[in-house]
């Protein structure tokens, strides 16, 4: 399958692999990307081959860490692991807007990077979060702008009816990537600087669903949690907030 970009180039479609997680039926596809350069604030950043996820990590997937799903009914008796993963969550985190095949969502940075920790361990490959370089590259997929008309590849403020949607709905970017812009926003790693999310989410204009656009964390994506401090696990009111994993090959 060859996709071809707005410039004039054709990018032969790269390869993909599934990922299962050892003891469980859940699945996940990776997509081996070519690395290439980016521009971020103005410099040049070059970015090594690596495989992305295909979509946003999903909520079946999530599940098994977040709520123990990995240890036998004695470990989570005893209180295994009960203070290193997510404690109870402010409300349904999925807001009922649906689970099995939808991203997994209202989660915080450390959520997402101790996520990545236990599936590296679990299943002996390296997974991490994308540095900001790498998701930029990886969303892209060689193109210059957000694809037109956007409607077809993300959902956002004026066709998602102020919710997520099921993954992969939409149509994919040129190195079959689905949901880069739209529907979550998704964290990632800023050597050296405070983590952003980027990609815009369900919530976001037309004219934010851009690759170069950079959110921060807002108080007011835990407005009604009621700890003090807040939660380090759970965003109570940031259902707009996911991530999508990287692995080095």
């Amino acid at each position: 399958m060859i996709a071809t970009l707005a410039l004039g180039l054709t990018l032969a479609a790269p390869e993909v692999w599934t990922q299962q997680v050892p003891g469980h039926l859940v699945k996940f596809d990776m997509v081996k990307i070519p690395g290439g350069s980016v521009t971020i604030d103005g410099k040049k950043v070059d970015v090594k081959p690596l495989s992305v996820g295909k979509t946003e990590v999903s909520w079946p997937l999530y599940d098994i860490w977040a709520f123990r799903l990995d240890l036998t009914q004695e470990q989570q008796a005893a209180g295994v692991e009960l203070k290193t993963r997510p404690t109870k969550p402010y409300g349904a985190p999925d807001y009922g807007w649906g689970h099995v095949g939808y991203a997994a969502m209202s989660i915080t940075y450390q959520s997402a990077e101790r996520f990545c920790v236990w599936l590296s361990e679990k299943t002996g490959k390296k997974y991490r979060l994308p540095t900001e370089a790498e998701w930029q590259h990886a969303a892209q997929a060689g193109a210059s702008a957000a694809p037109s008309p956007i409607g077809d590849f993300a959902w956002f403020e004026t066709n998602s009816g102020d919710s997520t949607h099921p993954m992969g709905s939409k149509q994919p970017n040129a190195w079959g990537l689905h949901d880069t812009l739209g529907n979550v926003a998704e964290w990632v790693a800023r050597p050296g600087a405070d983590p952003v999310v980027k990609g815009g989410h369900f919530f976001s204009t037309p004219e934010e669903l851009t690759f170069e656009r950079r959110e921060a964390y807002d108080k007011s994506w835990q407005l009604r949690d009621p700890q003090n401090p807040k939660s380090p696990w759970w965003l109570s009111d940031g259902p707009m907030i996911g991530f999508r994993l990287v692995c080095e090959d």
